[in-house]
């Protein structure tokens, strides 16, 4: 009942800003809601089952909508013909240069080839890749200067998302999992700001801070249902004029994907939470001395779940780069998509799926709603106050930073009064 009672309350929160405000802005805090709601169940796997604490969310987030751009945009032919072949022949000897590298240190334990291997095909590597980098990235620049993508379907781009940050996972795993848990929530930071510092600079891959816009949609497009004369003739049947039944129509379609993304996650999570990988995942996190003394392999099942929480935030980043509809490396920024996310997991309840969803749902409200209203509640705090007074001045000012304020003072209220969170784990 507490469950439902909660969810119910989140439900009439959404409900009442669209008959208060407008059932575009509910929609819109819907939709992010549910994006959010993947994103908590993301990290909800990686700590509130199996205790590993990743602070670097927001770079498989970034990963995510990178793949939108690398699955679902046009190749651009001149880009290739100038020097893609070159950028690709440059990366497959990065990364041969790795291999050697693990290769050499593997067998032979000796330092100094090691070190020889790595320098030797780094130079290697830039006299291939650089000059091809450049000849991309000269190709109209204003308006490409990059690669371009594969040209599938947009769907196609979220799995792609998922795989996309699964893989980089399980490079940062295999040398970050072995750290204790304060180094690896270092670790982790540090490898996400290295992912949106190289999103940022190499205009090849998808144009930098350029930014890359009018990315394809699932879902039609408004001005085209504008020109459907049978939308247009069902929208006066409800009592709304086209431009607003469009908008909402589109919205609603984005809310429909996103929730059948999301049932389906969840239903999987829940699965695993109460089979014998679910069990075994939270004897590891409650005591990994007894699960070693059991014959539990700790290193590889912490990858494990680490590959798969990442996995479900490099989906989530590829849905929210398809509802934006561009992709701005510029925006990643770890209070939004880091701290956010924990203030998530830990408010609805770490280690209860359900719990997380529910964070998400919540928190992100609280994140929209929070300025209107405390813009609202310093205007009728300042109405008595004389127009250039510097103390009104300074409150209606101040009314932008209520949004921080609020999420810290929710987060101590949770941890003092529920500390396991809305919805505690079982």
């Amino acid at each position: 009942m507490r469950t439902i009672g909660l969810f119910a309350a989140v439900a009439l929160l959404i409900v009442g800003t669209g008959v208060l405000q407008s059932w575009n802005a509910a929609l819109l805090i819907l939709n992010m809601g549910l994006v959010s709601a993947v994103m908590a169940l993301g990290v909800n796997l990686q700590w509130g089952i199996a205790g590993l604490f990743n602070v670097g969310i927001m770079g498989f987030v970034a990963l995510g909508g990178l793949a939108v751009v690398l699955t679902s945009t046009a190749p651009v032919g001149e880009a290739w013909a100038a020097g893609g072949l070159r950028v690709m022949l440059g990366l497959v000897l990065g990364a041969a240069t790795v291999v050697a590298a693990v290769l050499v240190w593997g067998r032979m334990r000796n330092g100094w080839l090691t070190a020889a291997v790595l320098v030797i095909g780094f130079f290697v590597f830039r006299w291939v890749f650089d000059p091809g980098v450049e000849a991309v990235e000269a190709v109209n620049p204003a308006l490409q200067g990059n690669l371009g993508g594969l040209n599938l379907p947009v769907l196609l781009a979220w799995p792609m998302g998922g795989l996309l940050a699964a893989g980089a996972a399980w490079v940062i795993g295999k040398t970050a999992l072995g750290l204790r848990s304060d180094y690896l929530a270092i670790a982790t930071l540090g490898i996400a700001e290295i992912v949106i510092a190289v999103m940022k600079n190499e205009d090849w891959l998808a144009r930098g801070v350029k930014n890359v816009i009018g990315l394809p949609r699932p879902v039609p497009y408004e001005v085209d249902l504008q020109n459907d004369p049978g939308f247009v003739e069902t929208a006066a049947g409800f009592g709304l004029d086209p431009t607003t039944a469009s908008t909402l129509t589109v919205k609603l379609g984005y809310s429909l994907l996103f929730a059948a993304v999301l049932i389906v996650l969840l239903v999987l999570a829940q699965l695993a939470l109460n089979s014998p990988w679910g069990r075994m995942m939270r004897a590891i996190r409650d005591n990994e001395v007894s699960a070693r003394a059991m014959g539990k392999d700790v290193t590889f099942r912490h990858l494990q779940v680490f590959i798969l929480g990442s996995a479900i935030c490099g989906i989530a980043g590829a849905m929210m780069t398809t509802l934006d509809g561009q992709l701005t490396p510029g925006t990643y920024q770890p209070l939004r998509y880091t701290f956010l996310i924990w203030v998530m997991v830990i408010v609805g309840g770490s280690g209860n799926n359900l719990g997380a969803v529910l964070g998400g749902f919540l928190i992100w409200f609280l994140w929209v709603q929070v300025e209107p209203m405390g813009q609202w509640l310093m205007d009728v705090i300042t109405s008595g106050m004389a127009d250039g007074s510097a103390i009104k001045a300074h409150l209606q000012d101040s009314a932008q930073h209520l949004r921080l304020l609020t999420m810290g003072v929710i987060l101590l209220l949770v941890l003092r009064f529920s500390p396991r969170g809305l919805l505690p784990e079982r």
